[in-house]
């Protein structure tokens, strides 16, 4: 089965929508310039209430261990998304010290672009392709609804398994899914009525498109 992952999410509202239609994965952001950014003591609030059966994870862009220690000592977190420019050393360091799976998010914009996977493969435990963002448009390194051509995966042998995410919707997940064959789907604005507020309707369309799929 697919995995599906529903990130950035804030709300009472919007965790129960992706836990009751099926979501394995929830994401909590942790990061003040994104929309989806949210305090520690609502995660821990939002996370004390997902069942055991689905993955917590907690998104950081280039932590510091301070922020890292102050998610981790209060916040069930199942999972750590690293989604910035982490070198595989601190990757490395990140999962030595807090003992949690690591996924690592990769911008991609051409095959050129998965020549680094080797790089931290030995270091994580997944792997998220996503959009590469335009720097002259946005700081944001995801959630941003732009795509890109999935089929420079068709075929591609990742080391481990990874997540598919960037401009990923309700319309157009069966499609990614039928082509590319992903161990997971990751979505965040693509189930949003507007940046950061995200629509329970989508979100429940979007996970009966995956399984579906």
């Amino acid at each position: 089965m697919t995995q599906i992952k529903i990130c950035g999410l804030s709300t009472p509202e919007s965790v129960t929508a992706a836990i009751e239609n099926g979501a394995t994965h929830v994401g909590f952001v942790f990061f003040e310039k994104s929309p989806r950014h949210i305090d520690i003591e609502t995660a821990s609030y939002l996370a004390s209430y997902v069942p055991d059966y689905v993955q917590t994870v907690g998104l950081f862009v280039n932590p510091d261990d301070d922020l890292l220690k102050q998610v981790i000592d209060n916040v069930r977190i199942d999972l750590i998304q690293l989604h910035g420019d982490e070198s595989s050393e601190r990757v490395q360091e990140i999962k030595e010290t807090y003992g949690k799976a690591i996924m690592k998010a990769l911008p991609v914009d051409s095959p050129a672009d998965l020549e680094i996977v080797d790089t931290y493969t030995d270091h994580i435990d997944y792997f998220l392709f996503d959009a590469k963002p335009d720097p002259t448009l946005t700081d944001l390194p995801g959630g941003n609804g732009l795509s890109f051509d999935w089929m420079i995966l068709e075929g591609f042998n990742a080391p481990k398994p990874y997540f598919l995410a960037g401009g990923l919707t309700p319309e157009n997940v069966e499609t990614a899914i039928t082509k590319i064959k992903p161990y997971g789907v990751d979505v965040s604005s693509g189930v949003e009525s507007t940046p950061g507020v995200k629509d329970t309707a989508k979100i429940a369309s979007f996970l009966r498109c995956t399984k579906s799929a």
